[in-house]
């Protein structure tokens, strides 16, 4: 009786499975997608360096600087650092030049002593992000690591962004990250003149200044029992309590105070970098800040976001995204509405397309305070 010939190399085929997946693992290393739903936990080697940066951005504060601000003692105004955290192209850098006021011929901005520009660029995604403009070079690019969607990953960069700009700039007094999809609906002198208001109590012939932060801080949530266990039941004790426990909007603008508060502490680190297990209710960049300055300085912060989003047709955890045919200056208009006390300032998340009917409006409606 014949054999048959498919036998031998069934076998070999049997044999070779075992030699190829090891051969695919070790030398072909394919990408994770930053939205993986298993976002892989932060090195330790990645930790370390966090570590050593957010060391030495401490330590090159001089504790003097923290005392009051004597605005009119000084020549000198606090600078605004705008921190991007993105995994995209500048698709809206036109517009952010208008908000700046940058000159098209010289690349000189009108506020060019009043603002800082610092960039946190995905290392994994591909093609490489390229910066657009005057605003968007390449020294602002800080150097940066992998983040993923529904890790603390996205914690670790929003603090790296930080660091770094208390690092660059002692004038840098606030800090307002902002996304690459986020469309300014005000001009810059209007945001500037807007945080440095708060908090100015007049004491004679001097001004003492105690700036507040503006995030967003909620404590009843329908979720909010689903994120605090999103990695797992009673996971976060006892450092923080569920009743300690807050969410609130990932784009805020945090004073100098709070960010060297940001960069010092890691005592709820440790908790909000554990992994999740639950993805569905992982949010770490919505939970940590809002309460780390919650349970830190309950006064020294607004409540609110200056970033204006619409949630009510989103999709997988993503806001609802605005396209041309949608665009008008009532549009503008309504979203710049708060009920709070301040208008939204930015507003997320628009599609590319939108850049030419933005720009088109840019100096008669959005930047027309």
């Amino acid at each position: 009786m014949t054999k048959s010939p498919w036998i031998p190399i069934f076998l070999l085929l049997i044999i070779s499975l075992p030699l190829i997946f090891f051969i695919t693992s070790h030398f072909i290393k394919l990408p994770l997608s930053p939205y993986s739903s298993s976002p892989p936990p932060i090195s330790l080697s990645d930790e370390l360096d966090d570590l050593a940066l957010f060391n030495r951005a401490v330590n090159s504060f001089h504790p003097t600087h923290l005392a009051k601000l004597r605005i009119a003692s000084t020549n000198k105004k606090p600078k605004i650092a705008f921190l991007f955290l993105t995994n995209t192209q500048f698709h809206f850098a036109p517009l952010w030049e208008v908000f700046f006021k940058v000159d098209n011929v010289s690349g000189v901005s009108v506020y060019k002593d009043l603002f800082n520009v610092y960039v946190h660029a995905d290392p994994n995604v591909r093609p490489e992000i390229k910066a657009q403009g005057f605003v968007f070079t390449k020294d602002r690019f800080i150097p940066a690591k992998a983040t993923y969607r529904g890790s603390a990953s996205l914690i670790a960069a929003e603090r790296r962004l930080i660091a770094n700009a208390i690092l660059d700039d002692q004038e840098n007094m606030f800090f307002s990250l902002v996304s690459p999809h986020c469309v300014l609906l005000h001009s810059f002198k209007y945001f500037y003149d807007t945080i440095l208001q708060v908090g100015k109590h007049q004491f004679g012939e001097m001004m003492s200044v105690k700036f507040k932060s503006f995030i967003e801080v909620i404590d009843e949530d329908v979720n909010l029992w689903d994120r605090y266990n999103a990695r797992g039941k009673n996971v976060m004790l006892p450092e923080v309590k569920f009743e300690d426990f807050r969410v609130g909007s990932q784009f805020f603008t945090l004073t100098r105070n709070h960010g060297l508060l940001v960069i010092r502490e890691r005592r709820l680190w440790k908790k909000f970098r554990v992994p999740c297990v639950r993805q569905q209710s992982c949010y770490p960049e919505e939970h940590y800040f809002p309460t780390l300055l919650s349970m830190q300085d309950p006064e020294g912060y607004s409540g609110y976001t200056l970033t204006r989003v619409n949630w009510t047709d989103s999709v997988d955890g993503h806001p609802h995204t605005y396209h041309p045919n949608e665009l008008s200056k009532e549009l503008i208009y309504s979203l710049r509405k708060s009920e709070f006390k301040e208008d939204y300032m930015f507003a997320r998340k628009f599609s590319p397309d939108c850049l030419g009917p933005l720009m088109d409006m840019a100096d008669d409606v959005i930047f027309k305070d």
